[in-house]
Formats: C-alpha cells, sequence, structure tokens
C-alpha cells in the first residue's frame, strides 16, 4: 500500500508530464520512495522502461536538492541502489560537495576534504582512525565490529521505523545491556509522536512482534503492544449497532502481498482480518465478532484486552472452506439487523457464483437483513483485490481494496453517509499542487 503513490506517479509520468511535475515532489519525499518510484517506471508496467526526459530532469532535482543525510538514508536499499540511480540520470552537482559524494556512492575516486563530515565521519570510523560511532544508517555499521555501548549510541538516534525493524540485532548485538537502553527505545517506541510521523501500519508491528527473539527484554514487547494501541488511535466510533465478519478460512492463511521472491511477508491475511476486528471492538465494545470459514465459529473477546492479544486469539481459529454468506445468515437466524456490517477477507473468498444471473447467496442474505433495516450498509474489505467482487457495489455496500489505516476513515465515512460523489470531488479538490 505504501508503494502505490509511487504507482500513480510513474503512471501519471507517461499520461501528463506537467501534472507528473506536480505531483512529483508531494509523493517523493525520501529516497526510498524515490528509488521505488525508479524501480516501477523502470519495469515497463506504466508503460516505459526508461526514465525520460521530464523524469529524469525531476530525479536529478531531487538529488542535488536533498539533505547529505537523506542521501546518506538513501544510500540503504538496492534494485535499484541510489548508485545505480546517480549512474542512470548522471545528475550535474552544483557543489564540490556534492560532486565528492556522487563519486564516492559509486565508487569512484572522490576528494575527502570536499565530502560531507558525515561520509568523512564514517570513513574514519571504518577506518579505525576515530571510535566516535558516525550519525548514519545502523545497517551501514551492521559489518563492523562495535561495542555495546557504541550500539546503545546507534539505538539512541535512530528513527522510530530503523529503530522497530532493528531491535533484535541491537539485542544480539549486547545494546540492551547498556543501562538505560532498555527505557529509552521502549519510550520511543510507543511515543505516539513517533509512531504518527513513522505512519506506522498494524500489520508491520505485529510482525516485528512475531519475529522478536525470545530473549529481547519483555518491557520492549511491551512498548510493541502500546505502539499497536496507538497506530490504530483513529479506529472511530461507529453510531449504531455493529457487526465484525473476520474471514479464518484456509486461505487467509496466505501472506499479505502474495509469494513474491524476496518480499513475501510473515504477515498473514488472517491476521490483518484479526486486526480489524480487534481494533473495531476495541472502540466499539458492543461490536458483534462474527469469524467464519464454512459456517461462523465461537469466540469471545474482551473489549479491554490489547488488540495484539484479540488478534490473536481470531488468528488462532485458521482453517476451513469458505462461505461468505455464513455470518449474514447466522444474523438473520437470529433476528438480528446491524446498521453496518463489515467484512474482512481475501480475493479467495468471493467465490460463491452467481447461478443464471441471479445474485450471490451473501447478496441474497444481505437482502433478507436489510427487509429488517432498511438503513443497514456492507462494508467488504477485500485484503487481496482483484476484479470480481461477491457483493456488488451500490448505495448500502462499499468495496475496500487492500488495507491501510485509513480504511477506518473510510468506514466510517460510508457509515455517516459520506461517501457520495461531492464527498470525493472535495477530497480530490483539496489537494494543492
Amino acid at each position: 500500500m505504501k508503494d502505490t503513490s509511487a504507482l500513480l506517479l510513474a503512471v501519471l509520468a507517461s499520461r501528463d508530464p506537467a501534472l507528473f511535475a506536480l505531483a512529483f515532489p508531494q509523493v517523493v519525499t525520501s529516497g526510498k520512495m524515490l528509488r521505488t518510484f525508479v524501480q516501477i517506471l523502470r519495469s515497463g508496467r506504466t508503460g516505459r522502461k526508461s526514465l525520460g526526459s521530464r523524469p529524469k530532469a525531476m530525479v536529478q532535482g531531487w538529488l542535488n536538492g536533498a539533505t547529505d543525510a537523506q542521501l546518506m538514508a538513501a544510500m540503504v536499499g538496492n534494485d535499484p541502489s541510489l548508485a545505480d540511480v546517480i549512474r542512470m540520470v548522471h545528475p550535474k552537482p552544483e557543489t564540490a560537495s556534492r560532486a565528492a559524494f556522487y563519486a564516492w556512492a559509486i565508487g569512484k575516486p572522490a576528494d575527502t576534504a570536499a565530502l560531507p563530515q558525515v561520509v568523512q565521519d564514517l570513513i574514519a570510523f571504518r577506518a579505525g582512525a576515530t571510535t566516535t560511532v558516525p550519525d548514519v544508517p545502523f545497517q551501514m555499521l551492521s559489518d563492523l565490529t562495535l561495542t555495546p555501548e557504541q550500539w546503545a549510541e546507534v539505538a539512541g538516534r535512530a528513527s522510530w521505523a530503523v529503530m522497530r525493524q532493528g531491535l533484535n540485532m541491537l539485542d544480539r548485538k549486547g545494546a540492551f545491556t547498556v543501562p538505560g537502553t532498555v527505557e529509552q527505545v521502549a519510550a520511543t517506541l510507543r511515543d505516539p509522536a513517533r509512531i504518527k510521523a513513522a505512519k506506522a501500519m498494524p500489520y508491520q508491528l505485529l510482525a516485528t512482534l512475531w519475529a522478536l527473539g525470545a530473549g529481547v527484554d519483555p518491557r520492549l514487547r511491551d512498548a510493541l503492544h502500546d505502539a499497536m494501541e496507538a497506530s490504530v488511535s483513529n479506529v472511530p466510533v461507529l453510531q449504531g449497532s455493529v457487526a465484525v465478519c473476520p474471514d479464518v478460512s484456509g486461505s487467509m492463511s496466505s501472506p499479505v502481498t502474495g509469494f513474491r521472491k524476496g518480499a513475501t511477508t510473515a504477515v498473514r491475511c488472517i491476521d490483518v482480518a484479526a486486526l480489524v476486528a480487534a481494533a473495531v471492538v476495541r472502540k466499539n465494545p458492543g461490536a458483534r465478532v462474527l469469524p467464519f470459514e464454512v459456517g461462523v465459529r465461537d469466540v469471545a473477546l474482551e473489549a479491554r484486552d490489547t488488540i495484539l492479544t484479540n488478534a490473536e486469539k481470531l488468528a488462532a481459529l485458521g482453517g476451513g472452506g469458505t462461505n461468505c454468506s455464513a455470518p449474514l445468515q447466522a444474523l438473520n437466524k437470529a433476528g438480528l439487523a446491524p446498521d453496518l456490517v463489515i467484512f474482512v477477507s481475501d480475493n479467495e473468498s468471493w467465490v460463491d457464483g452467481r447461478q443464471g444471473g441471479q445474485a450471490t447467496a451473501m447478496m441474497a442474505e444481505w437482502t433478507r437483513l436489510k427487509a429488517r433495516n432498511r438503513g443497514a450498509k456492507l462494508v467488504c474489505i477485500d485484503i487481496q483485490p482483484y476484479g470480481t467482487s461477491q457483493a456488488m457495489e451500490r448505495e448500502d455496500v462499499l468495496n475496500i481494496g487492500g488495507f491501510s489505516d485509513a480504511v477506518f476513515d473510510q468506514i466510517a465515512a460510508f457509515a455517516d453517509g459520506r461517501m457520495g460523489p461531492d464527498h470525493w470531488v472535495g477530497e480530490i479538490r483539496a489537494v494543492q499542487l
């Protein structure tokens, strides 16, 4: 989901160069996003395999305008690496310092005295000329022999995202044996402002918690639980009665990202479904949860439990076939008609075929429920969206493809009747280019 803006920017580069130039600085705000944009554009998936004059000029402009710290952060990562990007676009440096940096980045001889101070510090540290740890991304130091105190220093100035990703490494390097380091890192991890600035996704925190080594200080595990609570702080309080239906069938055990060589996530679709359900229950304690596969499964969630605890309860139910109409059938059998029903599933769940042009079994059950509550609304979150859906879009049905924390805002807007054409026109006009 975080790459979507880079993908759309690449599409815009082919369709409207003028608008592309206006949108570029709003999308490409980091070296990682720059590399992602270049990767997508050169893949050919958006209609071209070369950068072209306008995209090349925009990339050159970003490289020349970036700070030294931004460029050092961009040095981490491959396919393409920052060196690859520099070789592609041949930026014309405007200062001696930047010229030296470009040469150093691509492995050519560089004027050491003209290099940015942070690069000079790194070179000196690598050569053993100083014991002062340079302020660079920790990935540039991972192959060096540092003392626990030095690794604690690295942890103390790391960004929130880097700290989250490096917990196991910092533990192995002995950073947490240094007095005060655990407390400092835990405080950073649970800091709501840092979490918001990092645009943390709930499933990223879940993946971190699962990957955390058994020997890592439990205070850091507690901090991740607190971070999860903060990461879904924008979950709305929904008016009226609510039912959440997470799919726990066998197909939901597939990775959220699908199976991609070198990029398959450990987080499964069922984990995201469980997170959504648990987050809704946290803000809406009266919400009814109906996990389903062939039938509806029994589960008891406590609204006061942490989101991760409730998510783990739901994810543990995984297995079985899929019957998307089962939750609605259960509601109809019980004579219940919630004001809002939220389904969370993957593409494999939308398989109830239409017989002779008739509606799906899910929509047939929805029609029965609507007969008892004409104002009821249905939201279907399809974690791995394709071109088909079991619930066709209409005034009372909203289909959402993919997942991010923005999904919660969309659910609230739809439930409140704020999702008409005027709403989207307003959202689009609010974007300043």
